[in-house]
């Protein structure tokens, strides 16, 4: 019999050793699976932590009854959920920067408590979006409603987005509503389900508190959605939300130019002020279309960016 070459035999001597060194680190690999340590657990990276309710929770300086199962429920439910949508609150905190200094001053023309600009938040993220009923800005109000305060709403011009506008409309509601079911909570709900709906529950049911009524599920969850946002908004590292100042929104610059005339081309009036149509639309999206008609020469005031 011949003898192998020296060469295939110092070859064959590598692959076996090489096969078992392998089949080692293998086994050691599947042994460091096996045996992971049984008291880690994912909370040692990440904390989801039950939330405490502060016991002076209050709307419009009405304090929320939380010693009521049912409502202290309620108030946990929209506590946990919006401080855990982490992404859409950091976004409230960005935008209030942004617009809370416009609301807040018609609030307090008004006399309408600084508490209802919480209720934007809720009812749109304050942006300016479309609900499936049609209701439209930050305000979120109806065709019908929005008219009904006097707002102009139309193919052309809708001030449903314009912001100073909504919010005294806004305003003119709440006050009416204060004044016919008698509180600020009920106010608040009525935005939402209206006088009439508000009114015929607490008939029906005997009662005249918010807090006692028996509603629609949107209904109940309203008020606490409001207040949770009012608790978020005003302790952001309680909640856990870091962010420096120059992380927030700001709006831009702008001045004001009075219009009582036709423009048949916003984007050439636009470029007139050495701006374009983006830039002048953002700052004024209740013009709705790239003109104005202006048929009865009414006074408009638009936002000129500089």
């Amino acid at each position: 019999m011949k003898r192998a070459p020296r060469f295939i035999v110092f070859l064959s001597v590598i692959i076996v050793s090489l096969f078992f060194i392998n089949s080692e680190e293998l086994v050691t690999e599947k042994e460091s699976i096996t045996n992971t340590d049984p008291s880690k657990s994912t909370s040692d990276s990440y904390e989801i932590k039950a939330l405490k309710i502060p016991n002076n929770l209050n709307f419009a300086g009405e304090k929320v009854p939380l010693k009521q199962e049912d409502i202290r429920e309620r108030f946990d439910r929209e506590l946990l959920v919006n401080t855990y949508w982490q992404s859409n609150a950091l976004l409230w905190f960005k935008r209030t920067h942004k617009y809370f200094p416009i609301i807040e001053p018609i609030l307090k023309e008004k006399g309408v408590p600084n508490d209802f600009k919480y209720l934007a938040v809720i009812e749109s993220d304050l942006r300016n979006v479309t609900s499936p009923a049609g209701a439209k800005g930050m305000w979120q109000m109806l065709k019908g409603a929005a008219r009904e305060q006097g707002l102009e709403v139309n193919g052309n011009v809708d001030e449903r987005y314009h912001l100073e506008k909504a919010t005294r409309a806004a305003c003119d509601y709440f006050i009416k509503a204060k004044e016919r079911l008698g509180s600020w909570t009920l106010a608040a709900a009525a935005y939402h389900s209206g006088n009439y709906g508000i009114e015929k529950r607490l008939k029906e049911q005997y009662v005249d508190s918010y807090y006692d009524v028996l509603a629609g599920e949107n209904t109940e969850r309203y008020l606490p959605r409001i207040i949770a946002a009012k608790e978020i908004l005003s302790h952001p590292k309680k909640y856990g939300f870091i962010f420096d100042i120059d992380d927030l929104y700001v709006l831009p610059p702008s001045y004001i130019v009075e219009v009582d005339t036709v423009i048949t081309n916003i984007a050439l009036f636009a470029k007139g002020f050495d701006t374009n149509y983006k830039e002048l639309k953002r700052q004024n999206p209740w013009l709705r279309e790239n003109k104005l008609n202006n048929k009865t020469r009414k006074l408009y005031q638009i936002k000129i960016p500089e």
